[in-house]
């Protein structure tokens, strides 16, 4: 009987030591596959821009400017920035766990809501000028982890980790 009690013991001690160290580690993969997503997300909004040859626009699911509600891809027929009757529908993404928050800071950030689109040239742009570039940083926060998704002038997208890379700064940040 000693010996169960001084393996439950062991055991019990040994998880203890354990269970923070798997929670970060849940932390960062929700927090990758989240990045992931929207990274997905914005390379099919540039691919169906120059697949439909027209502008596509991907937008906060919520209200106004909150991502946390997940977000739309979709072909915005009355140029109105909001998924709405008579616009085409490419995607919708599930809301986002909870504690995780998204900063935005895009050229012409002012615009309400805020959005990503990208034109016939596979080009970020303006949503009310094709010709107009328009780029900037999306960045997820969830924990102590952080990624930043960035959009060139030309459309392009990566994924940084500001902890792997001293060059990887975030929304809001210079």
């Amino acid at each position: 009987m000693l010996e169960l009690l001084a393996v439950l013991s062991i055991t019990a001690l040994l998880l203890s030591l354990g269970l923070p160290g798997m929670h970060e580690l849940l932390t960062r993969q929700r927090l990758r596959a989240t990045a992931t997503d929207l990274f997905s997300a914005i390379e099919l909004t540039r691919v169906q821009a120059m697949a439909r040859g027209r502008r596509v626009l991907l937008t906060p699911a919520g209200d106004g400017a909150d991502w946390r509600a997940g977000w739309l891809v979709f072909v915005d027929r009355n140029h109105d920035l909001a998924y709405d009757a008579g616009d085409e529908l490419l995607l919708r993404q599930a809301p986002l766990a909870d504690g995780m928050t998204v900063r935005f800071a895009f050229t012409s950030g002012t615009a309400a809501p805020p959005y990503i689109a990208y034109n016939s040239a596979g080009r970020s742009c303006s949503a009310s000028n094709s010709l107009a570039a328009r780029w900037g940083t999306l960045s997820l926060i969830f924990g102590k982890q952080e990624r930043h998704i960035k959009i060139n002038m030309l459309g392009r997208v990566r994924v940084c980790d500001p902890q792997q890379s001293l060059s990887c700064t975030g929304a809001g940040e210079s």
